[in-house]
């Protein structure tokens, strides 16, 4: 059995291992695949991983003996899962593995936001402490987060964790999720997603994108956020409405965001968010811990394996 990865080295740039993989069939792995050499370097593979390599209806069309599509990631749309279907391959996606490492990215931000941490680092080792007069000094505003009200937009798995979080540092927790919620913790407050914006201090993003939710957080709800609250977002880039919330943070209307994902990534030189006012981005990475990417490769393990046993888990197609 001939197993390809296509895009190996965002999962694993050194510091983990193949050999579980290859264990299953004879493995070959490229780092990075350009899309002209995508049917190329698949084309006698009977398995495929792809972390962000794009399989449209045009290459499955041209890879005969594929069975299998491993997604290395939560989402899959990069597969076409309608062309994948019609030519029976199976195609799986990597679940929950990410959950309390992008949890601890929000609270990263939510942090830098509020405690101006790399800003005042920076000041000391300019020299600021050394010629201080005081004990102590700072330029920015220092915020406490208790009884601030930390507002959730998509209660899964994340959302939840992300509350939990929350609530320890002494917040009041609000959601707003597209259905009711099997069941609701005590810490947190079902709301409307209006009432979310204009109540909240801090407004975190955790649903996935849709064609219904593209752009949700338009100039119209930056509006109705209150001007001293925070906009996090570590979900999905097209969430946001990118030039709205530049000009938001500009004018002031919100104080400040935190972002670890953009509408396109890599983002192009020209977006207004890389210039923006009181605007931390990080390079897509909340879900990238060693122990988070240990979580994918063990499960897109088990993901094969159950496939070649014949008891596919993890099934999107």
């Amino acid at each position: 059995m001939k197993i390809v990865v296509l895009d190996g080295y965002t999962l694993n740039p050194g510091d983990l291992s193949w050999d579980e993989v290859e264990r299953l069939g004879n493995l070959t792995v490229y780092e990075r695949t350009a899309p002209d050499q995508t049917v190329e370097r698949a084309q006698e593979a009977d398995i495929v991983f792809t972390n962000k390599v794009i399989l449209n209806r045009e290459n499955i069309e041209q890879l005969p003996n594929l069975k299998y599509i491993g997604v290395l990631a939560t989402g899959y749309n990069v597969v076409d899962l309608q062309a994948a279907s019609a030519h029976r391959i199976t195609v799986t996606n990597i679940p929950a593995y990410s959950t309390d490492s992008v949890a601890q990215m929000v609270f990263a931000h939510l942090l830098e936001l509020t405690m101006n941490i790399g800003y005042h680092s920076a000041r000391v080792y300019r020299g600021a402490w050394v010629n201080a007069k005081d004990f102590c000094f700072w330029e920015k505003p220092l915020t406490e987060l208790k009884e601030m009200t930390f507002g959730i937009i998509g209660f899964g798995r994340i959302g939840r964790a992300v509350g939990n979080l929350a609530q320890a540092f002494g917040m009041r927790v609000i959601a707003h999720n597209r259905s009711q919620p099997a069941s609701i913790p005590h810490w947190v407050k079902m709301v409307g997603i209006d009432e979310v914006f204009t109540t909240s201090d801090v407004v975190s993003l955790h649903c996935p994108l849709t064609a219904e939710n593209e752009k949700m957080v338009d100039a119209r709800r930056l509006k109705q956020m209150k001007k001293n609250a925070f906009l996090i977002n570590t979900a999905r880039g097209p969430l946001v409405d990118e030039q709205a919330l530049a000009a938001a943070l500009k004018d002031g209307e919100i104080a400040g965001a935190g972002l670890d994902v953009l509408s396109s990534e890599p983002p192009h030189a020209d977006n207004p968010l890389l210039k923006a006012k009181n605007c931390f981005i990080t390079p897509h990475i909340a879900w990238a811990t060693k122990a988070s990417r240990i979580r994918l490769m063990n499960i897109a393990v088990e993901n094969l394996k159950h496939f070649i046993e014949g008891n596919t888990i993890n099934a999107v197609n």
